[in-house]
């Protein structure tokens, strides 16, 4: 009896355990039949053509054709789907309600008019001069000319759009759609410089100029780009733009919300999940680390970069993908314009909207850009002052920022300088302190000397560098009831209190610590703290000696 009890309970075990290999193998054969993320496509048209995965953003598209006004402006980093949303407006407006189905706008129109769209990539003219410029406008206009004719009277680029537009309501009966894709790209890398920019300025200016005369043969008008410029400096008399970037209504019109990814990429996770080792709730979390944080508007809903994100589920790894993009010139060169230090740039701040949403070619600090370029973004609002509070908004962000700044450090000399700081995170993390120390004494000691290193301050910024692409908590010139300290970080448990001194002995440093009591500061955090006195060699130009006392 028992033995047939037994029996009967292997067959149950072995038809449980095959039903759940079933389930397993199902699982894994449905993964494999996902969609393909679209990696760098940005025409509407092909994505959905080409059955690629698409997050739903045709309900904002109905939401602005349909508004209170017919020139709209939308400001988004780079990467951050503002193409594809142009693509997407280009495809509706040409009246190609088929590509459309089962999308939300497909329940809101019904009309589906054809209009004739005037659609212009600014990204084709970067790093441009001024013929250049000009010769590139000429062409993207003449592929139009072709289409509705060109009288030979109209030379000047202005003339030639002013007459484009008409001729393209004459001959269609409709008004006219323009769609201005990245309007700002040819002058961002000229952001810095007080003769190329006012140029080339002035020739966008010119070939804008007829929006604004135009307007009885426009049904709708749309610029997308990175910066805000001034009307009156880019757009002449254009005055009625509104400038949705900051309404709430549009606050997730690019990007891909928490909402968004949970119900349409849940597959995915689990795929990038099985591939890095870790439960979903942990793929999840580090998702959201690395790539979420983004709001334009307060309040709003958590936006990821979907550049990352997309690249992170269709790849099955979790990397720094935005800046490994790239990282724009015109950023560092900005930063250097306005002596912003590294640790001037990791901690949050606080502003009015006119501080940061203001035009750039304006701005008297590097708020405005690090906003607009999504190095910022805000992370609250206090409604009675006004008052938003903006902070780097994710892991992939601080790492990549500061890791553009490092060579300005170390001379350029930052492969052998990046692989120093990965063994020196381990080497933290493990709780030596002196082998990460010695490390950084070694590889300084091979980077050609500088002028600006004979200040604390430089190596101060190094640290604080090195420290934040760790990952850690660290901050420079922290307050102390006597003084300030020069570095902070915490990392494993422990709190370090770092005392650097150019020219003077570890012994100093060390001596200040107690002498101004340095840890009693940190008493209540619960952490061991560790004091680190470091000596800086002056005829070296690397560290001389430390101390350090648990």
């Amino acid at each position: 009896m028992n033995y047939i009890l037994w029996q009967m309970q292997q067959e149950v075990a072995e038809f449980v355990y095959l039903r759940s290999g079933n389930v397993k193998m199902e699982k894994m054969m449905e993964q494999q039949q996902l969609k393909k993320c679209p990696i760098g496509i940005q025409t509407f048209e092909k994505i959905i053509e080409g059955n690629y995965l698409y997050v739903d953003k045709t309900e904002y598209v109905y939401r602005m054709v349909h508004g209170a006004s017919n020139y709209c402006f939308l400001s988004r980093p780079r990467r951050f789907g503002k193409s594809l949303l142009t693509s997407t407006l280009h495809s509706y407006f040409a009246g190609k309600k088929d590509l459309f189905r089962g999308l939300a706008i497909e329940k809101l129109e019904t009309e589906w008019t054809e209009y004739p769209v005037l659609h212009f990539d600014m990204s084709l003219a970067k790093h441009v001069d001024k013929d250049t410029l000009e010769s590139m406008l000429s062409f993207q206009l003449s592929g139009y000319e072709q289409i509705y004719g060109k009288p030979e009277e109209a030379v000047k680029l202005n003339d030639r759009m002013t007459s484009l537009i008409m001729r393209a309501n004459e001959q269609t009966g409709r008004q006219v759609v323009v769609l201005i894709d990245e309007y700002d790209a040819p002058l961002l890398d000229v952001m810095h410089e007080e003769t190329d920019l006012p140029v080339l300025r002035n020739v966008m200016r010119n070939f804008y100029s007829p929006l604004k005369a135009c307007d009885p043969y426009l049904r709708f008008v749309f610029l997308t780009g990175i910066t805000k410029f001034s009307q009156l400096s880019i757009f002449s008399e254009l005055n009625n733009i509104l400038n949705i970037s900051m309404l709430k209504p549009y606050a997730a019109i690019c990007g891909i919300t928490q909402e968004e990814m949970q119900e349409q990429m849940t597959a995915y996770i689990e795929r990038l999940a099985v591939a890095q080792e870790m439960t979903e709730e942990e793929t999840l979390r580090k998702l959201k680390e690395k790539y979420d944080g983004y709001h334009f508007t307060w309040p709003s809903p958590d936006i990821y970069n979907p550049f990352s994100l997309l690249n992170a589920l269709e790849r099955r790894r979790i990397d720094n993908y935005w800046f490994g993009s790239g990282t724009p010139t015109y950023l560092i060169e900005m930063l250097r314009k306005f002596h912003v230090l590294p640790s001037q740039l990791g901690g949050s701040m606080q502003a009015m909207a006119a501080d940061f949403d203001a035009p750039t070619e304006k701005m008297e600090g590097i708020v405005p850009l690090l906003y607009q370029s999504g190095y910022f973004t805000i992370k609250d609002y206090n409604k009675l002052a006004e008052l938003y509070t903006l902070d780097i908004p994710n892991g992939e962000i601080r790492i990549g920022l500061m890791r553009s700044l490092l060579p300005g450090y170390l001379a350029h000399n930052t492969l052998k300088g990046n692989t120093t700081i990965a063994r020196m995170y381990l080497a933290i993390a493990g709780g030596d302190m002196d082998g990460a120390l010695r490390l950084l004494q070694e590889f300084l000691s091979t980077v050609p000397y500088c002028d600006n290193t004979n200040y604390e301050g430089h190596y101060q910024q190094l640290f604080y560098i090195i420290f934040s692409l760790f990952g850690m908590y660290v901050d420079v010139e922290v307050r102390t009831p006597k003084g300030r300290v020069d570095v902070v970080m915490r990392v494993a448990g422990k709190l370090y209190v770092i005392e650097l001194k150019l020219g003077r002995s570890a012994e100093a440093a060390m001596a200040q610590i107690n002498l101004k009591q340095y840890p009693e500061r940190f008493s209540l955090s619960g952490l061991q703290v560790v004091k680190v006195g470091i000596n800086f060699d002056v005829e070296k130009h690397t560290l001389g000696a430390w101390v350090i006392e648990e």
